[in-house]
């Protein structure tokens, strides 16, 4: 296993961190015992850094974690967990949450606490309830060691959100297809230059640049490789490449999935991948691309939108599932990202547009985006939808008892 430091508190982690958002399952729950077996073997295996969150597996997650970390095991890793911002009413809802996950999660500390999900909105709402002097006030009394936040916006929100507090790490979607999605590269460099620890998710985005079977397209672009690499290998070791990423997570939940990942973990090196790899990974970028509905790439001019829609969002979950061929996951989370149930206060489907035109003249890439949110609601907003939003309300809404 390598190990990169955290830049401002020195601590040693290992690249490869545990996520536990996709933990393995038994008659619809999380298979404990399987489970605990895995995330063990894990750390017995170098693997120092546990990432769980509030709402993972409808709140099991942080249990489970708790148990799997007994017997010595919480000694060994740092774990990092989030508050949930998009439940946050007031200031006491921050403390209630992380007493709640300190009990969850049997440990009297949470090593890496993030605010979770941060786009701008979400952020000027829990800067006005007080998130400085909670986070200030936790790291005083003990209950957490270092303060961090996941984000899910635009670049310019995510560059504020970085200078609005001194955090020590940040995390971020990334892998070698969203350079210029969310915070992107230029979001990487920015918080690496400011001294925060950079730990990354999403770097198989959802496991689909790891599927075996690779669009034929992309595939084909694999297999003219010199030095032959399974599509895992190719996009971690493409994120690993960055010496400004501090660790990335993998939600792991295959024992041949984390033997794979170890192996990875224990060569990837920062700019280990020569100019000629660089080069045929950004072809499977392009190749992927091409497979895309709609050429957005997530900048946010055309936002706000008057009649509430979340261009980006929609456009995004309408892209992952062309892209990918994963109907049920994309339409999933478009109910979840775009229904209002994690990052937006309010809907904001697709569905909403009144076609006003808007949008047109601040869209660089020129899409005609009220003609594309057409078919984006023509397709996402099928029968299904309502069950969709039941179910991401009861993954993401839930509250401390």
């Amino acid at each position: 296993m390598l190990y990169r430091k955290m830049p401002k508190n020195g601590d040693e982690l290992s690249i490869l961190g545990f996520g536990c958002m996709r933990l393995p399952m038994a008659d619809g729950a999380i298979d404990e015992p399987r489970a605990i077996a895995q995330i063990r073997a894990a750390v017995d295996k170098g693997v120092n850094y546990m990432d769980t969150a509030w709402p993972y597996h409808a709140g099991a997650s942080e249990p489970l974690l708790g148990k799997a970390l007994r017997d010595g095991y919480r000694e060994r890793v740092k774990v990092a967990t989030k508050l949930p911002s998009w439940l946050i009413k007031s200031r006491e809802d921050m403390d209630t949450f992380l007493n709640a996950q300190l009990e969850r999660l049997g440990t009297d500390r949470i090593d890496y606490y993030l605010v979770h999900a941060l786009d701008g909105g979400l952020w000027d709402s829990v800067e006005a309830l007080g998130i400085a002097e909670f986070l200030d006030t936790a790291r005083r009394d003990g209950r957490i060691v270092n303060a961090g936040f996941s984000f899910h916006g635009l670049l310019p929100d995510f560059k504020r959100i970085v200078d609005a507090h001194p955090w020590e790490f940040c995390q971020i979607q990334y892998n070698f297809l969203d350079q210029a999605f969310q915070a992107g590269t230029e979001g990487l460099e920015y918080a690496a230059a400011r001294g925060l620890g950079v730990v990354i998710m999403e770097p198989l985005r959802g496991g689909s640049l790891g599927r075996p079977e690779q669009p034929p397209a992309v595939a084909g672009i694999w297999d003219t490789a010199p030095t032959r690499r399974t599509p895992v290998e190719w996009a971690l070791r493409w994120v690993w490449n960055r010496p400004e990423v501090t660790l990335l997570l993998s939600g792991m939940n295959e024992e041949a999935h984390i033997e794979q990942n170890l192996a990875v973990a224990s060569e990837a090196l920062p700019g280990s991948l020569a100019p000629e790899e660089l080069e045929l990974v950004d072809r499977a970028a392009r190749a992927y691309h091409e497979l895309m509905q709609v050429g957005c790439t997530g900048c946010g001019y055309c936002m706000p939108c008057p009649a509430g829609v979340s261009i980006p969002k929609c456009f995004d979950s309408y892209n992952r599932m062309h892209m990918f061929g994963d109907p049920d996951t994309a339409k999933f989370f478009y109910a979840a990202g775009v229904g209002g149930q994690i990052g937006l206060e309010e809907p904001g489907f697709a569905s909403q547009c009144v076609a006003c035109g808007e949008c047109l003249e601040k869209c660089p890439q020129h899409i005609r985006i009220p003609d594309v949110l057409e078919k984006v609601a023509a397709e996402m907003e099928d029968a299904g939808l309502d069950a969709r939003l039941a179910a991401a309300r009861k993954l993401f809404r839930v509250r401390p008892q």
